[in-house]
């Protein structure tokens, strides 16, 4: 992408104008397993509240947590339920307990280390993005932030950061139904996914093309990333993805396991080190399109691997967040050449729990649209999180493969559509404006059926 749609730290965007809508298909491909994660042992992240309802629909602005609060209340329960693996950062952020990242030290700073007593516990090179990183411990009885401190002092010139955990962007509640996907058509079209699990068997997805990515090749569908990959390729009778006849690269980065006893911990939960092994793979099957409804703190590692997926010509889609309009920037999505996108009503209000801020350029239906539910049915979705696949489906119908002018020509096209709701150009509040309203399913359309 060219200079003028990837703003360096502190720059704005220029300002462009109006449009709409989304364009809606079908599709149905062979679904493998491809790839397989260390294991990083790191727990499990909360699910999303999924309580079915049949009349009236609720208002998850009404839930105990409110959505703004969800993030932070999910970050406080992960240290307290997880103290033996997590801790937080000095900005409150969790992060893997004693654990610090190095990109690309020079061997004698890694000697240096290793004769002060840190140790190395693991070591990767991701060739795809030009990346290599080691993972350190500080010596028995340090900190971590003053072990970092202590590397720093060894080399000023050193990257190193924390291996942080991110979260998701949006909860689900309400409605319930279900049916038989109609026979679909293949396309080139493809899209990638970073998340938690998709649910294949559902009714809106068990006719779609996915490749998976993660977990040893084990399965483990989740509420929110079965949410999400409807937006993206779901097809059912009265429901439709934005673009459901693509195949979906879905890379699941927590492997949840349901009900898992005996106190054992599962081996992914949302780390930069797997985020990161996850855009790799996206860059080696050449997915043009990357959707991440994830937020989480700035991380050197994580900012390198985006850089360079986008250098590649891939065009990377991110959730603001729903921290409130006055939270500090949440990443991916502020990073300069990520599309930040936020959510908006039907009434075309934007979610008051939205960041906001110059990281926002478009936005998108994120509340009162309806998203397949984990189990079976479907649900209402609210937030970011389920505003970004709009888009990304919407880039992903032009951009066939990764190619920097031709990604830059389908951002263009798209912003030129965006539908101006704020003060006139580019806003904070929605960016160049909204696209996609037509891609919104009303609840009401798969609550009839459920009655």
């Amino acid at each position: 992408m060219n200079a003028s749609h990837r703003p360096q730290n502190g720059q704005r965007r220029p300002r462009l104008a109006l449009c709409v809508g989304a364009a809606l298909g079908a599709l149905a491909l062979p679904a493998q397993a491809q790839l397989r994660l260390p294991s990083l042992n790191t727990p499990n992240l909360p699910t999303l509240p999924q309580t079915p309802v049949t009349t009236p629909l609720q208002d998850p602005l009404r839930q105990s947590v409110p959505l703004q609060d969800l993030r932070r209340s999910t970050v406080r329960d992960l240290l307290r339920r997880h103290a033996a693996t997590l801790e937080a950062d000095p900005a409150g952020e969790p992060m893997r307990r004693q654990e610090l990242l190095l990109i690309a030290p020079a061997q004698s700073t890694l000697d240096a280390a290793l004769a002060q007593g840190f140790t190395l516990l693991r070591e990767q090179t991701l060739s795809e993005l030009g990346l290599r990183h080691v993972v350190l411990r500080p010596p028995a009885g340090i900190g971590t932030s003053q072990a970092a401190e202590r590397l720093r002092a060894m080399d000023p010139q050193l990257e190193i950061d924390f291996n942080h955990l991110y979260t998701r962007s949006g909860e689900a509640s309400a409605v319930d139904a279900s049916a038989s996907a109609p026979a679909a058509r293949p396309s080139r079209a493809r899209i990638g996914l970073i998340d938690s699990g998709v649910e294949r068997r559902h009714a809106a997805l068990r006719q779609a093309g996915v490749n998976a990515w993660g977990c040893d090749g084990a399965e483990y569908p989740s509420a929110h990333g079965t949410a999400v990959a409807s937006l993206l390729i779901g097809r059912d009778t009265g429901f439709a993805g934005v673009l459901a006849d693509a195949t979906l690269y879905a890379a699941d980065v927590y492997c949840e396991r349901p009900g898992a006893s005996g106190g054992a911990e599962p081996a992914v939960g949302g780390s930069v080190e797997v985020i990161t092994q996850a855009l790799a793979w996206m860059a080696r099957e050449r997915v043009p399109v990357v959707n991440i409804s994830l937020v989480g703190p700035s991380n050197r590692l994580l900012e390198q691997a985006v850089r360079a997926l986008v250098r590649k010509g891939h065009l990377v889609v991110a959730a603001v967040g729903n921290d409130g309009p006055a939270a500090p920037p949440l990443y991916p999505a502020s990073y300069p050449g990520v599309i930040g996108v936020t959510g908006i009503t039907p009434m075309r209000r934007v979610l008051p729990e939205a960041a906001q801020g110059p990281q926002v350029m478009l936005a998108a239906p994120g509340s009162e649209l309806a998203v397949a539910r984990l189990g079976g049915g479907y649900v209402v979705a609210r937030g970011t999180s389920f505003a970004a696949p709009v888009v990304a489906g919407l880039l992903a119908e032009a951009l066939r493969d990764p190619d920097p002018q031709q990604a830059d020509a389908a951002l263009t096209r798209l912003s030129a559509r965006a539908v101006d709701l704020g003060a006139p150009g580019r806003d904070p509040v929605f960016g160049l404006g909204c696209v996609g309203e037509s891609a919104r399913t009303p609840p009401e359309r798969v609550q009839a059926r459920a009655r």
